[in-house]
């Protein structure tokens, strides 16, 4: 036999005994199963099922169960036993029911180590700017502690938990409705921005707004000003401003790192504080369940309208992009980037949905065959916003009409729209590149096809950062950073402050906005009406504090994830401006940790104490200009 041969067949073996090994301990209980969820993690209640295989066994609507010594009566919900459990360390677990036994040892995952998996991704990535690498092993590393606290070996456990990682996490991340969405609606993108390149219209863009962009910094301010223009959807307005103005910023000598870092820090700021947005239906919810929860009596959107004054991280951001363009100046990593645009051009390892325009050579470069397709994209997405809305909710009588507008995009469903949209834009340029004769209708499928390919990348990092999310909530990571702050006794001032720090640190661990929001609101906003009252705090002075939670839960979420690697609008921020992911996380880090500092410090802090706002503001604007004079250095490449 081959070398090749035997080393299949130990490998093979080497399989068999793991697998034998893992299931020769499980016992068969002919008259009872009990149901328990393969990852337990320490402190964190887990719900175990008994499910009888012979019905007649079942005689009433409750059980006497034995955990161990004690006695506990279950109440049959739906035909199904269940009871909630907490392990806070290894334990036999021991069920006796209805004259039978089940027993098993269990042993949870320490709460601590939830941490360790988006912590070695984040420092790989930072370290050796390799975002794929870094993501699988923060997957394999997840998966692994996981499998070891099911009852393998270290060596069992790193041979499932590597193959888990494609069965178990890759799978589940692409069983989500909301996650092919995302990976279609860019992938129609990334066909259709081809194919407007190839027709010529991409360049025609380009030469129309050289009219306008004639440098750097107006080339910047159109960047900023189209960031600003498509409010409603952060995933829309990343994926098309960065493929319209790649080109133009290329042309122009403005750096990858620099259109990328204007893209992300418009998309999601703006999307989160805008009245109507993809965003508000999940904030109103959040923040109707605190409300509920509190028994106030207020509504969702009040107080959603009432914490926009204390969101000084997103409208902050929003101001020192544009101050950043105006002063022509930059610090840190981004001013060396834009230096080395100046020198080199634009480095050719930046990977791209599409790099330079391919058509064919004596094409007649029309600007509209690109911005009627992206028209049709802004419009068909506010149109199926609206459409999806009304199917949920009505149009009221009693409302505003920007409220109304906003409550109907609040139900609607923005996957869809985005959808039908996308599909909508491409089906538009294809019309217009084979109406007017530029290519045939093969060549417009093959440039399609060719779209689609370049969006590969773009996918695979995706799902990978989807996978490493998964394994941040089922290892209860958020928890874990939760209850280390919220176990400190605090004064309520400085609860919205605690809370920006604390949101923005989930966020950046799970690399999830709205995951963050959806664990710290049902969290945090209950905790800090409680806590303002038993400090003496009137209603007024408690819902000043409420209000302050409500934003900065949001702010702190938003900075994180512009700081995090394996976020996911970041990962597509740098894909759609073709910047390398981890340079368009080094460089625009410092600017959003220093933005994210002064909102702190200057506008959340001194606002809880009840300095009014619309003081705070300026000074936060006032502070960010004189950094930028202080640190800031002009790149030599931003001429007007």
């Amino acid at each position: 036999m081959s070398v090749f041969g035997r080393t299949i067949s130990l490998f093979c073996f080497i399989l068999l005994f793991l697998s034998i090994s893992a299931f020769a301990s499980e016992k068969a209980y002919p008259s009872f199963e009990v149901e328990i969820p393969k990852t337990i993690i320490q402190h964190i209640p887990v719900e175990i099922e008994i499910v009888f295989l012979e019905p007649k066994i079942i005689t009433s609507d409750t059980l006497s169960v034995k955990l161990g010594e004690d006695i506990q009566k279950i109440v049959l919900v739906d035909g199904r036993y269940i009871f909630s459990k907490t392990f806070d360390s290894s334990e036999e677990l021991v069920i006796s029911a209805a004259g039978f036994e089940f027993q098993k040892l269990i042993t949870p995952v320490p709460l601590w180590m939830s941490v360790l998996p988006p912590l070695f991704a984040i420092l790989i990535a930072l370290i050796f700017r390799e975002v794929y690498v870094a993501l699988f092993v923060g997957v394999w590393m997840g998966s692994v502690i996981i499998t070891y606290y099911q009852g393998y070996t270290i060596f069992g456990a790193l041979f499932y938990g590597l193959f888990s990682i494609i069965d178990v996490y890759i799978l589940e991340s692409l069983n989500d409705s909301a996650h092919l969405s995302i990976i279609v609606f860019s992938m129609m993108i990334g066909a259709m921005v081809t194919l407007i390149s190839d027709n010529g219209g991409m360049q025609g863009v380009v030469n129309y707004l050289a009219r306008f962009a004639r440098g750097p910094r107006s080339g910047q301010f159109v960047t900023w000003l189209m960031g600003m223009a498509i409010f409603f959807d952060d995933y829309a307005n990343t994926l098309v401003v960065g493929n319209t103005m790649r080109p133009v910023a290329d042309r122009l000598g403005i750096s990858r790192e620099k259109l990328s870092y204007i893209v992300d820090s418009t998309a999601a700021p703006i999307a989160s504080i805008a009245f109507v947005t993809t965003w508000i239906g999940a904030e109103l919810s959040y923040i109707q369940d605190g409300i509920r929860t509190l028994s106030l009596n207020e509504t969702a959107y009040d107080v959603f309208l009432n914490s926009l004054q204390y969101s000084f991280y997103p409208i902050l951001a929003l101001g020192f992009v544009l101050i950043l363009i105006l002063s022509r100046r930059d610090f840190g990593p981004m001013l060396k980037a834009e230096r080395l645009m100046l020198q080199n051009g634009v480095p050719d390892y930046h990977p791209g949905v599409n790099e330079e325009g391919q058509q064919k050579k004596g094409i007649k470069e029309r600007w509209y065959n690109a911005v009627i397709p992206v028209v049709v994209i802004v419009g068909g997405t506010i149109a199926g916003l609206i459409s999806t809305g009304l199917e949920n909710t009505s149009w009221d009588p009693t409302f505003g009409f920007v409220k109304n507008i906003s409550n109907i995009i609040g139900h609607s469903d923005s996957y869809r729209a985005l959808l039908w949209s996308s599909l909508a834009g491409v089906l538009v340029a294809v019309l217009l590149t084979v109406g007017q004769r530029i290519l045939s209708l093969r060549e417009s499928v093959e440039s399609l096809i060719s779209g689609f390919k370049t969006m590969i990348t773009a996918v695979l990092i995706l799902v990978l950062a989807w996978s490493i999310a998964l394994i941040t909530k089922y290892m209860h990571t958020a928890d874990f950073i939760s209850n280390i702050l919220l176990e400190v006794n605090i004064a309520p001032y400085v609860i919205p402050s605690i809370t920006f720090i604390l949101a923005a640190l989930v966020a950046f661990a799970t690399g999830s906005s709205w995951g963050t929001m959806a664990i710290l609101y049902p969290l945090i906003l209950p905790s800090s009406w409680l806590i303002a009252q038993e400090s003496g705090l009137d209603y007024d002075q408690s819902m000043a504090i409420f209000h302050n939670v409500v934003s900065t839960v949001l702010a702190g979420s938003v900075l994180g994830d512009h700081c995090s690697p394996i976020s996911d609008t970041t990962i597509l921020s740098s894909l759609a401006s073709s910047c390398n992911h981890i340079e368009h996380v080094r460089t625009q880090l410092p600017y959003a940790l220093v933005v994210g500092g002064v909102g702190v410090f200057a506008g959340t802090l001194p606002a809880a104490y009840g300095v009014p706002t619309y003081i705070l503001f300026p000074i936060g604007i006032l502070i960010l200009v004189l950094i930028l004079r202080v640190f800031g250095r002009k790149s030599n490449v931003q001429q007007s």
